[in-house]
């Protein structure tokens, strides 16, 4: 349970603290990253989807076993991410940073799988 704990405790704060400067940086991706952003609410919805992810996780950190079942989604989340990253990178359609961070997102997605395999179920009784 201390492997789960502290897997989602560290995705948790890592994520926030990669997400939230997102919000201030819309400006300079348009900049570094053209052509600029035309759809800003797909921008921003992902940014709040993905804050509220890390506050899932941070949860989950503090009682690993009553949110077990949590773990599955959060996998999906990693995966999903990892999966259009990584696909988006080979085929040519975004920079090397997003297959870094797609990769860092898989590892995170394998170790949610072993923490949710290494966590013991709650018993019913």
């Amino acid at each position: 349970m201390k492997f789960a704990r502290n897997v989602f405790l560290f995705a948790g704060c890592y994520g926030l603290v990669v997400i939230v400067p997102m919000y201030f940086s819309e400006a300079q991706l348009n900049v570094d990253f053209p052509p600029a952003i035309n759809h800003p609410e797909y921008f921003y919805g992902f940014i709040g989807v993905t804050m509220a992810w890390q506050l899932a996780f941070l949860v989950i950190a503090r009682d690993v076993v009553r949110y077990r079942l949590m773990m599955i989604p959060a996998v999906v989340e990693k995966f999903s991410y990892a999966a259009a990253g990584l696909h988006l990178y080979v085929s040519g359609r975004t920079p090397s940073a997003i297959a870094v961070a797609a990769t860092f997102d898989l590892a995170l997605g394998i170790l949610f799988l072993a923490a949710f395999f290494t966590t013991k179920q709650k018993s019913l009784s």
